[in-house]
């Protein structure tokens, strides 16, 4: 029992973990202080916070990392195709609930959700602790990131464009491209002079990447406690969402095991293709979403189908990753 709590603990369920569920919580709570109306300037500071972590995201991008992992490229191929096509596809053929006003934030959210890149570290250290291919798991995460960066807002305009006028749709564009790619292509050309530094600093880059991001997901929250978003689902219809949101992770942990058998890797790779091809990233839904989702009220339940797969892909997942490498 304890080795299985150590590796929950490695795999992201820690005080982050525990610290998302309180910004929940204070946010029920407190909910004006967290919302635009608020003296304290808790958006300014996320507002500022996000280019900052996608530089250090582009800093720590190697370009012999990238190169060294190319060669495995049917592994990289699946991975990201599950990720970003295969995800999305499922979400659509339950795009009828866009059309009812009761669900349709909840199914953009879950669409959101099935269009953003697989999470960095806890695909890693699940790799790891089930005796994957890591060398594979690294490259395709880091990969998985970069392509996110481009291919999330891609699917999310669709759906954005139906939403807001020609100019709010380009502001949106415009912020994502000051705040993401930018910072992200200046990083990634400042690896050589701050690589070494950000490796040297990489705890207390994390520790600052998740206050950011602790601090948008009480600010949503906030926003839309404060609107009353919530007050047209039940607990038992967000109990039902955990349990889709559940079975959205088995069906799809289920149908890579499936193809990557099927195809013919080895059981290194498989483990790879399992563990990066079903985690969706908590970290770049959350800092995409409040550019991509500019009414604050809304955003809230807009992240709640990721905020709760988040939390079950660790739970799930790790105990998953304890079985395989029993195995």
């Amino acid at each position: 029992m304890n080795k299985l709590l150590l590796h929950f603990q490695k795999a992201g369920l820690n005080g982050f973990f525990l610290f998302m569920l309180v910004a929940v919580g204070l946010s029920w709570l407190f909910p004006f202080y967290g919302t635009a109306q608020s003296p304290l300037p808790l958006g300014l500071i996320t507002q500022y916070g996000i280019p900052i972590i996608f530089f250090f995201y582009g800093v720590r991008l190697s370009p012999e990392q990238l190169r060294a992992g190319l060669s495995n490229w049917k592994l990289h191929l699946i991975v990201q195709s599950t990720t970003f096509v295969l995800f999305p596809l499922i979400v659509l053929l339950f795009s009828f609930l866009r059309n009812d006003p009761e669900y349709q934030l909840l199914w953009l959210g879950t669409f959101y959700l099935a269009a953003l890149p697989s999470t960095v570290s806890s695909s890693v250290v699940m790799v790891s602790i089930a005796h994957g291919n890591l060398p594979a798991a690294i490259f395709n995460a880091s990969l998985s990131s970069m392509l996110g960066i481009f291919i999330t807002p891609l699917w999310m305009s669709f759906f954005i464009k139906e939403s807001a006028s020609a100019a709010e749709f380009t502001d949106v564009i415009v912020k994502l491209c000051f705040q993401v790619l930018v910072p992200v292509i200046a990083g990634f050309l400042m690896h050589r002079w701050l690589g070494r530094f950000s490796e040297r600093h990489k705890t207390k880059l994390r520790y600052f990447d998740q206050a950011v991001i602790l601090l948008i997901i009480y600010t949503a929250f906030c926003e839309s406690f404060y609107g009353n978003v919530f007050s047209t689902h039940s607990l038992t219809e967000i109990a039902l969402l955990a349990a889709v949101m559940l079975a959205f992770f088995l069906v799809m942990f289920g149908l890579m095991q499936v193809s990557a058998s099927y195809l013919g890797f080895s059981r290194e790779d498989r483990i790879t293709i399992l563990f990066c091809g079903s985690k969706k990233s908590l970290v770049q839904g959350a800092l995409m979403g409040r550019l991509l989702f500019p009414n604050p009220v809304t955003l809230g339940v807009i992240l709640l189908p990721l905020v709760l797969y988040h939390a079950l892909q660790l739970l799930v997942g790790s105990a998953m990753a304890e079985k395989m490498a029993r195995e």
